[in-house]
């Protein structure tokens, strides 16, 4: 499947800035499953500088710096990603989970991919007893772990509510997980903070999702948005696997990958700090439209 996707982001501020400085990770990601076919960024006012490098966790990412006076700042990000990736079936046979979590921590490599570097608590994915209680319940002994992520993804797909008024950004895991409401972020989150908690590796995605208009309805422009969806490490033979608890779907040809990291803090598509005051506001516009 080729998409071309358009993701426009404006910040408009209450008085002029004078300064900024930002952080672009907004080129999607290549690997076996997904080729990146041409890609480019707009950036009004231009920047003074533009630099850019690859993180650790293997993300393009652009360092901008802005010294125009300016009172909106927009990013245009234009790509042609191709998709082919397969999803495995929820019930198909796989390694013990006590056996993945074993593996990961044996595993000798520090590279971007490793299990071992997702094992571990993160900045907004500390390890929690009670969501590692909630998580253990589709980990039964000597299961496959294909099936009891599948069953836990199922799981938060059904107890937990989708609700974009519910949380912000820094809404705590715990917060997000009593309530029991949220948003992708939130529900990839508490995923990953369940396994990590059983000491299964497990990775936050961020990228977008084709969406189909209801039927007879044409598609609106700039009707989609960034999403968020887990990976999970399911072992030397079956390697990482997509899961995506909001909609209770494996991972396949709808979803195209962005960026992969610890938490959202390690691939938000646009940091950074200004110099100016009074009120900021922000719009992001997401087209996903297949041409194939």
């Amino acid at each position: 499947m080729i998409y071309d996707i358009r993701h426009v982001t404006s910040y408009s501020y209450g008085s002029p800035v004078s300064y900024a400085r930002c952080s672009l990770r907004l080129k999607p990601m290549s690997d076996a499953s997904q080729k990146l076919i041409s890609h480019s960024i707009e950036i009004k006012p231009k920047p003074a500088t533009r630099t850019t490098r690859v993180d650790f966790f293997g993300i393009p990412t652009d360092s901008i710096v802005i010294e125009t006076p300016h009172k909106v700042l927009r990013i245009d990000s234009r790509s042609r990603v191709e998709v082919d990736r397969k999803p495995p079936a929820r019930d198909s046979g796989s390694a013990a989970w006590e056996s993945v979590r074993e593996a990961a921590l044996d595993c000798a490599s520090l590279d971007a991919d490793a299990p071992v570097g997702y094992v571990f608590p993160s900045s907004l994915v500390p390890i929690q007893h009670a969501v590692t209680r909630y998580a253990a319940k589709s980990f039964a002994p000597a299961r496959g772990i294909l099936a009891a992520t599948a069953d836990l993804m199922r799981r938060i797909h059904s107890d937990f509510k989708y609700d974009p008024k519910a949380t912000v950004i820094s809404t705590p895991l715990a917060e997000v997980f009593e309530k029991r409401h949220g948003v992708c972020q939130d529900f990839a989150h508490v995923m990953i903070a369940g396994l990590r908690g059983l000491g299964v590796p497990a990775a936050y995605v961020s990228g977008y999702l084709r969406t189909y208009p209801p039927e007879g309805q044409p598609r609106l422009q700039g009707a989609d948005a960034t999403h968020a969806w887990v990976t999970v490490w399911c072992g030397n033979e079956t390697g990482w696997v997509g899961f995506d608890p909001t909609n209770d779907l494996l991972i396949g040809n709808d979803h195209i990958v962005l960026a992969v990291g610890r938490d959202f803090s390690d691939v938000s598509p646009v940091d950074g700090v200004i110099v100016g005051s009074r009120k900021q506001k922000l719009s992001v516009a997401v087209d996903v439209i297949p041409i194939e």
